[in-house]
Order: C-alpha cells, then sequence, then structure tokens
C-alpha cells in the first residue's frame, strides 16, 4: 500500500485528490495532510482519512485540532509544513499548495527521499536547478499532475527523449480567448474568475485568465523534460479535449486525450506506471463536435511572452517573473490593481532586474522576497 502526503489538502486539487483516494482505499493511505485557514474541512478530513500528522497555518487552529482529536500530531506554521512534507511516514508526497510556498517543503521531502507528485508549477518555476539536482542526487521521481504536463508524460512513455521534436501545450484561452488590449482594459474581476473548462483555485484561474498559467507551464515543462523553450510551443485548444501533444523527429505526433477532470492525471501520478480503473466520465467522440487550434496571441497576453522571455534568459529571471505575478495576482483578486497591470508591471519589474545565475534554497528565498516588496512599493505608488 503506497501511503501519500498531501500539501494542500483543503484546496482543489487536495480534494480531488482525496476523492482519488477514498475510491483506491487498498492501494493509497494518507500518511499526512496539511491545510491553511480551512480548519473545519481539515477536521472532516482527519476524521475520514485517519492521518498521523497534520500541519496549519496558525497556531490558534493548530490548538483548536488538538482539542478535538487526540490520535494525531498536530503541527502548525511553514516549519509545520516543512515537517509533515519530510517527516511523515510517507511514499510520495502531492505538493498542492498555491504559489512559492511549494518550493521548501517539496526541497525537503526530496531530500527525505520521498517521489513527489507535483501540482504546483511554481516550485520548478522558481526553484527548477535545485529540485531537479536533488531529485537526481536522491534518486527521487518527480511526477507531473497537471494536466498538460501529465499528457506529456504519457505521451513520452517508452520513447526516446532524444527523439523529440517538439512539445505542444494546449491551453484553453481563458475567458478572454480572443479580447483585444482595448477590451482588456476594463475587465471586471468576476469576469476574469470565470474560466470556461476548468475548476480552479482562485489564482491560478487568474493565471488561466492573463496567460501566465501557460507561460509557467513552459517554464516548469523545460525542466521536466529537460528539454529548451524553443522546443515548447503553445496552441490555443479552447475545447480542452487534447491535453497536450510531443511531435518527434520523424514528424509524428502523439497527442493525450481525454474529458476535463483533474481526477485523471492525479491518479495516474499516484499509481505510475499503472493506468489503473475508475467510474469517472470517458471522453465520448460523438458528442465533442469540432477540435480547433489557434495561435496564442502574445502582443496582447504579454504574460506568456514574458514567461518564455525569462526562461531564456534564465538565472534569477523566472524567480523574479513568478514572485512579481503572485503579488499583482493577489492586488487583482482584491481589486486594487486592474486586469492589464498585471503584465505590465511584471515586464517592468524584469526590466529593471539584475540576474543572479548561481542560486541555492537562500538566493533563491532572498531574491523572492525582495522583489515582492518591490512590486508592492511601486503599486503603492501608483
Amino acid at each position: 500500500m503506497k501511503k501519500i502526503t498531501i500539501l494542500g489538502s483543503t484546496g482543489s486539487i487536495g480534494t480531488q485528490a482525496l476523492d482519488v483516494i477514498r475510491k483506491n482505499r487498498d492501494l493509497f493511505k494518507i500518511a499526512a495532510l496539511t491545510a491553511g485557514k480551512n480548519k473545519d474541512l481539515l477536521l472532516e478530513q482527519i476524521k475520514e482519512f485517519n492521518p498521523e500528522v497534520v500541519a496549519v497555518a496558525e497556531e490558534k487552529d493548530a490548538e483548536d485540532i488538538k482539542r478535538k482529536v487526540n490520535h494525531v500530531e498536530v503541527l502548525w506554521g511553514k516549519e509545520g509544513i516543512n515537517i509533515a512534507a519530510k517527516d511523515s511516514d510517507s511514499d510520495l508526497v502531492l505538493n498542492a499548495l498555491v504559489g512559492m510556498m511549494g518550493l521548501v517543503p517539496t526541497y525537503y521531502a526530496i531530500q527525505a527521499g520521498k517521489d513527489i507528485a507535483l501540482a504546483n508549477k511554481e516550485t520548478l518555476v522558481s526553484g527548477g536547478s535545485i529540485i531537479m539536482k536533488a531529485a537526481c542526487d536522491h534518486n527521487v521521481r518527480i511526477l507531473p499532475v497537471d494536466s498538460e504536463h501529465s499528457a506529456v508524460f504519457q505521451c513520452l512513455k517508452g520513447n526516446d527523449l532524444k527523439e523529440i521534436k517538439r512539445i505542444i501545450l494546449t491551453a484553453s484561452g481563458g475567458p478572454f480567448r480572443g479580447y483585444s488590449v482595448e477590451q482588456l482594459n476594463n475587465v471586471a474581476l468576476e469576469d476574469a474568475l470565470k474560466h470556461p473548462n476548468w475548476s480552479m483555485g482562485r489564482k491560478i484561474t487568474i493565471d488561466s485568465a492573463t496567460m501566465m498559467n501557460k507561460g509557467l507551464e513552459v517554464i516548469e515543462a523545460s525542466w521536466l523534460f529537460d528539454i529548451p523553450c524553443d522546443k515548447i510551443d503553445v496552441t490555443v485548444h479552447p475545447q480542452s479535449i487534447i491535453h497536450s501533444m510531443v511531435e518527434y523527429k520523424d514528424g509524428s505526433i502523439m497527442a493525450q486525450l481525454g474529458v476535463a477532470d483533474m481526477r485523471i492525471p492525479i491518479q495516474y501520478a499516484f499509481s505510475f506506471p499503472r493506468h489503473l480503473p475508475n467510474n469517472l466520465k470517458t471522453l465520448d467522440f460523438y458528442s465533442v463536435g469540432d477540435l480547433t487550434f489557434e495561435k496564442p496571441d502574445k502582443e496582447v497576453f504579454k504574460c506568456l511572452q514574458l514567461a518564455y522571455d525569462a526562461i531564456k534568459q534564465g538565472g534569477s529571471y523566472p524567480i523574479v517573473l513568478n514572485a512579481a505575478n503572485e503579488v499583482l495576482v493577489h492586488l487583482f483578486l482584491e481589486n486594487k490593481i486592474k486586469f492589464l497591470d498585471i503584465q505590465n508591471n511584471i515586464n517592468r519589474i524584469m526590466e529593471e532586474h539584475i540576474p543572479v545565475y548561481h542560486t541555492d534554497l537562500s538566493i533563491i528565498l532572498e531574491i523572492d522576497k525582495e522583489i515582492r516588496e518591490k512590486v508592492l512599493r511601486k503599486c503603492s505608488l501608483q
């Protein structure tokens, strides 16, 4: 039986992962759960899945949980999450955390020899060099959970990486597909949160609307599959039926198709290399209709181009891209800036950045902190 730790168990990916485990209790068992502030849902998960360890963001919530359950070790804060990631009796750690906070516990989990199911793009965007090196040093597998990277992973199975011509990541285009810059100037928050195909957390939904999500996926794919970004293309595929493709040197293209349900790639990461049966909806080709493809507009959705620029320039640029984006998306979610302020401010911050080309964990965290503070200062002056 495989023991699993879930970092971010009360979020969108975390709850869907628990649904996978719920339906495969003979194969998977929960070792540890971590959550932010959704204490009530975490308590329900503790009662159902009986983890050995849990961690929450705040001490007061940890104390409350301790009063209500006495058979679980309860930790709190960043250090608590790190301990749950590295010290719990698990075989695999699912990183379903939001943003940069996923980097450190994943790094520690790898050092403890645990395989990683990765649903957090920012871990490789900001820390790709140290994460991939640590995984190699400790003989740890990093199994992609994002639907696009899982699709590429499946298309590569059994094939020689040296025979790849390019990776093709598909994008839904988000709620503003086809918009001009003028149209984007006055879009509202509630409109940006209406993703046409996927049900996701608020941060990743905004990233999809700006197409930063796809840019982060380009950087993640470059690290995961050890391929330069000029061999990674993005195509807008509004139906979200083809999750991504791999083209080989002879011109043949392999694609992975399926319904838009994150439980499928989550389950595959848990069960790799096996494809387990499930009772989820399957793809009905006769009701799909047309499958269409469009070239992304990098002039309008500049975040995608900025991500390509960041990985090409290398060094600390992806750290800057990610840190600035996280802060600006948060400000947009609080209605403190406009939609286009996200990409415009990221562009300015990157232009001003003096890069660092040799980084370790402490340097990555230091640059991340500096950029976040810089973005907040700049936005307060606007």
